[in-house]
């Protein structure tokens, strides 16, 4: 397989083995099926602006199986737009989506200077194949601190070693996307091995256009009293700060 998805026909997409995530085989971890989503909602968007804001939730385990991709423009406008985007399996629906789009403009003046990221590391870090996983296979991790075998906040580089879909060339947001829903993985202040910490869905915030290929996630989880956590996340490319996520995680003994 050279990709996370596979084409059918227009609409629909075949996951592979590279979709697998940590908690079962027969699931997909959410990082793809978010950048699918993306890869929906910028269907339906124009040129010229950005996704300054993806919601994904997440409404049932994700099946590594074939998924119907649909999207549809909510509320057009010349300045921002709001897109919708649906992963479905038959007739039950997965996964979902909603975008904000602005269009670009100069603001060059006034612009905040952005928390610098970490140097991106030479070499890869510590092998990751301790963590089972198809997807975490398909990434490319170059670790800055932390990993995912330990408890604490962490920060990593991450790149996509294959397409999103095959035969495409994923866009910078798609890779971001890809990347973000692993911040309650990388930063778990928790032992998988005892503890399910499963988010129900991720909230990306980007305050300009993402670039390039390489994605910094520097994460921490904090864990609620009452079965709840929550992991932030700062997330950068090459040229700097980009952005934030967020996940909502659902925290229960195994």
């Amino acid at each position: 397989m050279t990709a996370f998805y596979l084409p059918v026909r227009p609409g629909v997409v075949r996951a592979t083995e590279h979709t697998v995530g940590p908690w079962a085989d027969t699931d997909q971890h959410a990082g793809p099926p978010s950048a699918l989503l993306v890869r929906a909602l910028e269907s339906v968007l124009p040129a010229g602006g950005w996704l300054a804001r993806v919601s994904v939730d997440l409404l049932a385990a994700v099946p590594v199986t074939e998924l119907a991709v649909r999207s549809r423009l909510l509320r057009p406008g010349r300045s921002v737009q709001l897109a919708e985007a649906e992963l479905a399996v038959g007739d039950r629906l997965v996964a979902r989506a909603t975008g904000w789009w602005h269009r670009l403009g100069d603001t060059a003046e006034v612009a905040t200077p952005g928390e610098p990221p970490p140097e991106l590391p030479a070499e890869s870090g510590p092998d990751p194949r301790r963590w089972p996983g198809g997807y975490l296979q398909a990434m490319e991790w170059r670790w800055v601190r932390g990993h995912f075998v330990d408890p604490g906040p962490a920060a990593v580089w991450s790149r996509m070693r294959l397409p999103l879909v095959d035969g495409e060339e994923p866009t910078p947001t798609q890779r971001i996307l890809a990347t973000a829903d692993s911040g309650n993985g990388i930063s778990s202040a928790l032992s998988p091995e005892r503890w399910l910490f499963v988010n129900t869905e991720l909230t990306v915030h980007l305050f300009r256009p993402p670039s390039g290929e390489w994605v910094c996630l520097d994460a921490v989880t904090a864990i609620g009293p009452s079965g709840g956590g929550l992991a932030a996340s700062r997330l950068s490319d090459r040229d700097g700060e980009v952005g934030r996520g967020a996940q909502a995680l659902l925290v229960r003994p195994r």
